[in-house]
């Protein structure tokens, strides 16, 4: 009798597409069904960035939901992966700054205060959440977990090429700010969706204040505080974050 887990490992084994898109970033991987419990996803990140470490590689899980299977076969055709490593400038805190000052240029002195705020309580998240289905918590599409090859996690961006639409920033930006927020938090890009990234940042802030890697956030993912708080306020946020090992950043 074959149980339903097996089914799913079954029907994923014989699924080309995701076979096509594993393939195609030419290093070792796992495969995880739709439906599939997320914490087997979790524990095997874990346990692949640990052995990472001594590997050579950096771990990723990407659902692959319809979009994602959209932009990684056909989109990011248009990106060449060597010429994303090398044409891309060191100016991630300089990028955010400038987002920050834009986002926020139209506010008073008033205004800009009442957008920071006071609140001394926010999310804390300790758990990744982009691949879970809000319907019943299994996982909401096929997903892969990939151990990519780089020497720096900045370098998966060009693997994963995300961004460039809407307010999320182009590939080339988003490099030197991954490389900015390691190197400052040591964080790293952990999980993508065709609109969600995830890092994970096991030193959480490292340190630093809450409130102005809160305004970090908001300079790259305005939707992070515009339709992720209660409050919409920078300090909600920053009280989250101070404990916080997973950040989340959805573009809508």
């Amino acid at each position: 009798m074959v149980n339903g887990m097996d089914q799913k490992r079954e029907k994923l084994d014989s699924n080309d597409t995701v076979r096509q898109i594993a393939e195609r970033f030419q290093c070792s991987y796992k495969a995880f069904a739709q439906g599939s419990d997320p914490k087997l996803v979790e524990e095997a990140y874990f346990a692949a960035f640990e052995a990472g470490k001594a590997g050579g590689f950096y771990p990723v899980i990407v659902c692959l939901d319809d979009y994602a299977v959209e932009w990684l076969l056909e989109i990011s055709k248009d990106y060449d992966r060597e010429q994303l490593l090398t044409d891309w400038e060191d100016r991630g805190a300089q990028i955010l700054k400038e987002r920050y000052e834009e986002y926020t240029e139209h506010l008073d002195e008033q205004e800009l205060a009442d957008f920071i705020g006071n609140e001394k309580q926010g999310d804390v998240l300790g758990e990744f959440c982009s691949y879970c289905s809000f319907r019943d918590g299994t996982l909401e599409a096929d997903t892969l977990l990939l151990e990519i090859p780089v020497k720096h996690p900045w370098e998966i961006i060009a693997y994963v090429p995300m961004g460039g639409w809407n307010e999320c920033p182009a590939p080339e930006e988003m490099i030197p700010i991954c490389k900015y927020w390691y190197e400052k938090y040591g964080a790293v890009p952990a999980a993508f969706t065709h609109d969600v990234m995830e890092f994970y940042a096991p030193n959480g802030l490292n340190g630093n204040d809450p409130l102005e890697t809160a305004k970090e956030h908001y300079a790259f993912c305005t939707d992070r505080i515009d339709q992720g708080t209660r409050t919409y306020k920078v300090s909600e946020l920053a009280a989250g974050l101070a404990e916080s090992r997973i950040w989340y950043f959805w573009w809508d």
